[in-house]
């Protein structure tokens, strides 16, 4: 009889916290009471509260956090199928992404716009107090270093704590391996410049980046593009088939996070990727920016932490998880460190110097650690809502990634829908958004769009996934 009591106890507060869950009272990411103040709010002991937490981990609504307690797990409450595998054309094609990446971003700097097309973090999302803080601190007592050149490779402090942050995701690098740049963007351009001549062919996940396209086009780059599983990343057979036929000058990939799907390479395809272009001595530039933004319980390894001949070279920035504002970026070049260090004196001389030091003390003084474990809660619970808006509110048939990190959703929409056409509609109604063809060498995706969840959750924001909706239906 004891047991049965007990067992109806645990049951009931278990059924307390499931119903605050899916009443939204409780949301994805948030932290459930603690052991003890459960205890206290239902009467009943310690023990009996465990049993219920395991009883609700057991059916995946909550999960266990080391040293930290029990968090809301995100939950898709209206599963729909994620795009298939993307088929882009194989054959080598001049890049032209035309002006829809200014398009874009004029639109986000129009007056009350709704912008689901930047993806940056909403500022409010960001440590912007305790950066000024730092960076006032550090203008203080940099004094006349403070107004001098970083030159490359920049600030030991900063490439110090970005060596140390590496060794968590399988890398070996050090300090002197790093070089600091203004931005994501100047990374990879300067590793192109360093790998490539006009008229090159270089290997290109598909979907990727506008920008890794913008870049292309500005260097008169031509593209092939590889095939993108919506989960595991980029398709190596398919990219096996290509450095058969092609001769390709480099590969430019995004293992950990794709923009914009959100993917995950395993690590064996990780390693395979690696071995493969290293026996055909063709370059991986390899871009980890959202490599922190895991949703996991561990940071993802470094495709570079497979690289046995420096032929790999990483690079990353704090644009997306940080300060987009201070500009500030990194490159470990490997192989091509002189070249590129020569290439950076030549491009912009020096990244800013106040910047990279009061990215270097947030980092060393464990404040980033900090919010970056709230920030992968808050992106997890984000993308939750948005799906879950996304699949009840639009139109079917539709098909929604599932990240596994980031901030970022690719959405299929039924394939009458022409996403530039959408594009016009919703920027009439000040919603902005980043239509398919802008991921594409050859502005395929046509009936796609990417959807930034980096926004705080507002009636506001839910209410223009809503209207996105409708003029969806619209066009159908």
């Amino acid at each position: 009889m004891a047991e049965d009591s007990d067992t109806a106890l645990y049951e009931q507060v278990a059924r307390s916290v499931e119903q605050m869950i899916h009443s939204g009272t409780l949301r994805a990411g948030d932290k459930v009471p603690s052991v003890r103040r459960a205890s206290e709010q239902h009467g009943v002991s310690v023990t009996t509260v465990v049993q219920a937490y395991l009883l609700l981990e057991d059916r995946g609504l909550i999960e266990a956090r080391p040293k930290s307690g029990f968090y809301v797990r995100a939950q898709m409450h209206h599963p729909v199928p994620a795009p298939e595998i993307s088929r882009p054309p194989s054959a080598v094609t001049a890049v032209s992404v035309g002006g829809l990446q200014s398009r874009l971003f004029q639109a986000t700097r129009l007056p009350g716009v709704i912008s689901f097309g930047n993806a940056a973090p909403a500022p409010e999302l960001l440590p912007a107090e305790k950066l000024n803080r730092i960076l006032a601190s550090v203008s203080r007592r940099a004094g006349n270093r403070g107004v001098s050149y970083a030159m490359p490779p920049g600030a030991l402090s900063l490439r110090r704590e970005i060596a140390r942050r590496l060794m968590d995701a399988g890398s070996r690098l050090s300090p002197n391996d790093i070089i600091t740049t203004s931005g994501g963007t100047e990374a990879l351009i300067l590793c192109l410049r360093a790998l490539t001549s006009p008229g090159d062919i270089v290997a290109v996940e598909s979907p990727t980046y506008f920008g890794v396209l913008h870049v292309f086009e500005a260097l008169k780059l031509r593209a092939v593009e590889i095939p993108m599983h919506p989960d595991t990343g980029m398709d190596l057979d398919a990219l096996e088939k290509v450095l058969q036929k092609q001769k390709i000058a480099a590969c430019v990939a995004v293992p950990n996070f794709n923009n914009p799907l959100g993917s995950l390479m395993p690590d064996a395809n990780k390693e395979r990727l690696v071995r493969m272009l290293a026996q055909r001595d063709v370059p991986l530039i390899e871009d980890d920016i959202f490599g922190e933004l895991y949703y996991g319980e561990h940071r993802p390894r470094v495709a570079q932490s497979y690289d046995e001949h420096q032929n790999v070279i990483l690079y990353g920035s704090f644009s997306k998880t940080l300060a987009p504002g201070y500009r500030v970026g990194w490159v470990a070049p490997g192989r091509y460190h002189e070249k590129i260090q020569t290439l950076k004196l030549i491009s912009t001389l020096a990244t800013a110097t106040l910047p990279e030091l009061a990215i270097a003390e947030f980092l060393a003084t464990g404040g980033y650690d900090h919010y970056l474990r709230t920030a992968r809660r808050t992106y997890q619970g984000l993308v939750e809502r948005v799906s879950n808006t996304i699949a009840t509110h639009f139109p079917q048939p539709v098909k929604i990634t599932q990240p596994k990190g980031g901030f970022l959703l690719w959405v299929e929409l039924p394939p009458t829908v022409d996403a530039l056409k959408l594009d016009d509609l919703a920027l009439e109604e000040k919603i902005s958004i980043a239509p398919g063809p802008m991921f594409s060498a050859k502005q395929g995706f046509r009936n796609f769009i990417r959807i930034s969840c980096a926004n705080a959750w507002t009636p506001k924001i839910e209410k223009a996934l809503i209207r996105l909706g409708a003029l969806v239906k619209r066009l159908m």
